[in-house]
């Protein structure tokens, strides 16, 4: 588990603001994280199952919600591309 935060921090390191911003404007509900339908209604043009599969990728607490951290490491990595 240590090794993970040490990566995920590692990772996180080079994140913009960007990154941020769009967790935020997903964040429908307000609820300060990302729900598996709110991220679907983010990327639209992305398959279900290819977004579901890559939602379970980057949720590393594993409580079904993505925070920002979260959201910047599926983008830093190529999971999720910014939105446009």
């Amino acid at each position: 588990m240590k090794t993970t935060a040490t990566t995920l921090a590692l990772l996180l390191a080079g994140t913009t603001t960007a990154f941020a911003q769009e967790a935020i404007e997903a964040d429908v509900d307000g609820d300060g994280m990302v729900s598996l339908a709110e991220l679907q209604d983010l990327y639209a043009d992305i398959p279900e199952a290819g977004l579901a599969d890559g939602f379970e990728q980057v949720d590393i607490d594993g409580d079904g919600l993505l925070n920002d951290d979260e959201i910047a490491l599926a983008r830093e990595s190529g999971i999720f591309p910014p939105a446009g």
